[in-house]
C-alpha cells in the first residue's frame, strides 16, 4: 500500500512538471492557427489578436500573422539569468532601450509597449522582456519581416 502512495506522488510531480513545461514552451514565431498562450511563451514575431489591458499579462490570444491582429511582439530582451531584480520600473526601462521602430512605423503612428517580468515572475525564473508594436488599427503581415499592411476593412491612419 505504501508503494502505491509513493507511485501516486511521483505521478503527480511528473504531471505537474509536464503542465509547467507546456505553459513555458516558446511558441513558433508565426502560429499556424489561433491559440491561447501564456505571455512567457511569446517570441519575436508572435501576433496578438488583441492588446491586453495595462498591468500584469497572463494569457493572450495569438493568431497567424496573415490574420488581422492588433499587436505584434517585435523584440525580446534577455535579462542576465543571474541578475538581481531591478524593480518594475527598472525592468521596463531596460526592455524599452531594446525597442526600436523604423521611421516609417513611427510616422504611421505605431507605438511600442514593453512587457517586463514582474517581481513574482522574476522569482520564478522569468528573465525575458518583450517589445510589442501596436499599430493604430488592425494589420496583417509582420513588422518583423516588413510585410505588415492594413487589414482589409481597417481604416488607414491619416498622416
Amino acid at each position: 500500500m505504501a508503494g502505491a502512495v509513493v507511485l501516486l506522488a511521483v505521478g503527480a510531480v511528473v504531471g505537474t512538471q509536464a503542465v509547467t513545461d507546456a505553459r513555458t514552451r516558446p511558441l513558433p514565431p508565426d502560429v499556424s492557427a489561433p491559440t491561447d498562450a501564456y505571455a512567457v511563451q511569446l517570441v519575436s514575431g508572435s501576433c496578438l489578436a488583441e492588446l491586453p489591458a495595462d498591468g500584469e499579462v497572463g494569457r493572450v490570444r495569438v493568431v497567424p500573422c496573415s490574420e488581422a491582429h492588433a499587436a505584434q511582439v517585435v523584440t525580446q530582451y534577455a535579462f542576465d539569468p543571474a541578475g538581481v531584480w531591478p524593480g518594475q520600473d527598472g525592468a521596463h526601462a531596460r526592455v524599452a532601450r531594446a525597442c526600436v521602430l523604423s521611421d516609417e512605423e513611427v510616422a504611421a503612428g505605431v507605438r511600442l509597449v514593453t512587457w517586463a517580468p514582474t517581481r513574482s515572475g522574476w522569482s520564478d525564473g522569468d528573465r525575458t522582456g518583450l517589445c510589442v508594436a501596436v499599430p493604430t488599427s488592425p494589420v496583417t503581415g509582420s513588422f518583423v519581416d516588413g510585410t505588415v499592411a492594413p487589414a482589409e476593412g481597417a481604416a488607414t491612419p491619416s498622416g
